[in-house]
């Protein structure tokens, strides 16, 4: 028994975690609580040093020293006074009389608002409640099916997740050890093709079904002509210069991303002293979410490092490598069994507790299979979007259900009475998304230059190509030396590998001709 556990220690320990999240404990307890107890297990049976666990201290104030993980209050307190601001509101009503003309108009609107409150959020909860409570009475006032409705409203809600400063994109740079910056540049491009494919399939509904999103009716339009084009100038002011505040002082090198959300804090409460929206109540409000937020995020880093600790030292990371890295097809392979297994495992576990468990486990094997690690978890973030829409566990199907009409109510504007919304049709009507989000997937696998793209190529020096020479030193090739030329340097020509297969006695044959005499010679 005991040869039994020292040789597969790493899958029982990987198994008995998957056991205790699927009997619903805490997930930063149950990494913890499984690190320990297989590393007392583990130094039992020998196979583990007791000097081990003086790591632990020493890894737990690294998390604490990690500036990096700065931007996650930073941008959550952001969100949370944005949300409370009255911006989004705006923003939907403003947006919602520009499109309202058109056929799917609202549906428009929400996906553009989305988009938009993502680049300036970041918060998933916050960009779903405040679309579901402005948005989904008026759609269902004006006839819209409440599938598409709901969908609509929860997939631009997603958003937020891919389009920078994304919390999950924070996570993924962390976990893999590359710049957030850099993770924000290549996830840009593909958040607002995810946008344009939403815009698309309404656009597709409204001409296979055109009464499933009518267009406002003319009373509905109040605003037109130049008074609607300078309201949308004043409405999109705001969030555009708090997304060039943010991002734009990140992607331009002004900025790192922990400071880049220090000053989107401060343009959120400025904006929100601007619209009177500002007091000690939203403060306590934002300000006590944002420290549980932060709280829960670093508990379970904590509890990920406990648990990493014992499984690297029980030669987990060795057990998974072998598993992913021997599969069938190279990194085709390797990237098709992964993305469905993150696919799967978002029916039961959100991002956070993606990303800490399951991609410090795969990013060695792509990095060792020559995958560029930024296109990696930015492929990995769209796929993690969709942890948030599946049925029946999907956050942002929780959120819009808790402010979606759930009995028969009275319109405050028709004074009709308005059926309610089902969870199953909350739940019908995040599906087609699903399958965008997985499509959005397979795009970002097929072209990966809409990741790779944004990022700085730098100068374009070969860092094995540069050679250090120090002043006295001879400079090898310029003809004061009887050095030979440097392998590899691009001042030695072909004929260099002809003087490798000449016979010894030749070569040590003294020559008192020029170097370019004796390679003219060889090429004769």
């Amino acid at each position: 028994m005991a040869d039994f556990l020292i040789h597969y220690m790493a899958p029982i320990m990987f198994a008995a975690l998957v056991v205790f999240l699927l009997l619903g404990y805490p997930v930063a307890f149950a990494l913890a609580a499984n690190g320990i107890v297989f590393g007392l297990i583990g130094i039992e049976l020998g196979l583990l040093h007791p000097i081990l666990f003086q790591a632990l201290p020493e890894r737990v104030f690294g998390i604490m020293r990690n500036d990096t993980l700065l931007a996650i209050p930073f941008f959550t307190f952001m969100g949370l006074i944005l949300e409370r601001s009255g911006m989004a509101e705006d923003l939907l009503d403003t947006i919602g009389q520009l499109f309202g003309p058109l056929p799917g108009g609202l549906a428009y609107a929400v996906v553009f608002v989305g988009a938009l409150l993502a680049a300036t959020t970041g918060v998933v909860a916050a960009s779903v409640i405040a679309m579901g409570l402005i948005s989904l009475p008026i759609m269902l006032r004006y006839g819209y099916d409440r599938r598409l409705a709901s969908g609509v409203i929860a997939a631009s809600g997603t958003l937020a997740q891919i389009i920078p400063p994304s919390l999950v994109l924070i996570i993924m740079a962390d976990q893999l050890g590359r710049s957030v910056g850099d993770m924000y540049a290549g996830a840009f491009i593909p958040g607002f093709i995810l946008s344009a494919l939403y815009a698309g399939y309404v656009l597709l509904m409204t001409i296979l079904v055109p009464g499933c999103a009518p267009a406002l009716p003319p009373e509905a339009r109040t605003l037109r002509g130049m008074q609607l084009f300078v309201r949308c100038l004043m409405t999109l002011f705001p969030p555009l210069v708090l997304i060039f505040l943010v991002l734009g002082t990140i992607f331009l090198g002004i900025a790192t991303p922990t400071e880049g959300g220090a000053m989107g804090a401060t343009g959120a409460l400025i904006l929100a002293l601007i619209k009177r929206k500002l007091d000690w109540s939203l403060l306590k409000q934002a300000m006590d979410t944002t420290a549980k937020l932060s709280s829960f995020v670093l508990f379970i880093l904590v509890g990920s490092s406990v648990f990493g600790l014992t499984f690297r030292a029980v030669d987990g990371d060795l057990w998974v490598e072998h598993l992913l890295i021997n599969l069938p097809g190279g990194q085709v392979g390797f990237l098709v069994v992964v993305n469905a297994m993150v696919f799967v495992l978002a029916f039961f576990l959100d991002f956070f507790e993606l990303a800490f468990i399951v991609v410090p486990l795969l990013g060695p094997v792509a990095e060792k299979l020559g995958i560029d690690l930024i296109w990696f978890g930015v492929l990995l973030g769209v796929n993690m979007q969709t942890s948030f829409m599946h049925p029946p566990f999907g956050f942002a199907l929780f959120y819009l259900r808790s402010v979606a009409p759930a009995r028969e109510y009275i319109d405050a504007v028709t004074k009709k009475i308005m059926q309610p919304i089902t969870t199953m049709q909350i739940y019908w009507g995040a599906v087609p998304f699903v399958f965008i989000q997985v499509i959005m997937v397979g795009l970002v696998i097929a072209f990966p230059q809409m990741v790779t793209m944004m990022l700085d190529k730098g100068n374009g020096v070969d860092p094995n190509s540069i050679e250090i020479i120090l002043e006295g030193d001879p400079v090898p090739g310029d003809g004061s030396t009887d050095l030979p030329a440097v392998t590899g340097d691009e001042t030695s020509t072909e004929p260099q590998a002809d003087e490798m297969t000449e016979p010894s006695e030749e070569n040590a044959e003294p020559s008192d001709e020029p170097a370019t005499e004796e390679e003219e010679e060889k090429t004769e």
